[in-house]
């Protein structure tokens, strides 16, 4: 069976991990690489079948995830590349089937809710042909701010930034940097309206 590493290993040890989360091409075949995957894996299979108790549930939160605030809740199942690169703030909600590709880092503000089937990719392959097929990958981090709500379906990827209170419609795949404030929806995903003053109001 493969060595299990954690993350911080990985970094220490691993020139990979460092060209990675720096957003630079870097093998995805390298063994420590495949190594912290797996441990990931193992995270998320247990988090994903357990019929624990809360606390329980959070202990693996705690194990798998970057950091978290005090109050996240995550619906299983979830997946994600490695884990630790996953930064969500309080009253953060994940509903089911969301998926992270965090081969960079994802920030996620305060008060963030995902819908069900939300994907959000920091991973990313070269166009060229010949480095693609030999295993090259790189990555581009991706924000959430505060108070975004994120609907159903929608993938997120890499390189994207979506600004507080704004509001991202069902099935929308979100290509470029979404501002403060706004409703945007499609394919892709263009700004329908600003919030209005009474949307924006604090209660």
């Amino acid at each position: 069976m493969a060595e299990t590493i954690t993350a911080q290993q990985a970094a220490e040890r691993c020139p990979e991990w460092q060209k990675m989360v720096a957003g630079k091409p870097y093998d995805a075949g390298d063994p420590e690489l495949r190594a912290a995957r797996e441990r990931c894996r193992r995270l998320y299979h247990s988090f994903n079948t357990s019929w624990q108790e809360k606390p329980a549930r959070d202990a693996l939160l705690h194990e798998l995830l970057g950091g978290r605030g005090k109050a996240c809740a995550i619906n299983p199942p979830f997946f994600c590349d490695y884990g630790a690169n996953i930064f969500v703030g309080e009253n953060f909600y994940a509903n089911v089937n969301c998926t992270i590709l965090d081969v960079c880092e994802v920030h996620i503000g305060d008060n963030v809710l995902l819908a069900p089937g939300v994907q959000i990719y920091t991973a990313a392959h070269p166009v060229a042909v010949a480095p693609r097929v030999a295993g090259v990958e790189f990555g581009k981090p991706v924000r959430i701010g505060n108070n975004v709500w994120i609907g159903g379906s929608i993938v997120i990827c890499p390189g994207v930034t979506i600004g507080d209170n704004s509001v991202i419609g069902a099935g929308s795949v979100v290509t470029r940097d979404i501002p403060a404030g706004v409703v945007a929806v499609g394919n892709p995903c263009r700004v329908l309206r600003p919030m209005t003053a009474q949307e924006l109001a604090e209660i």
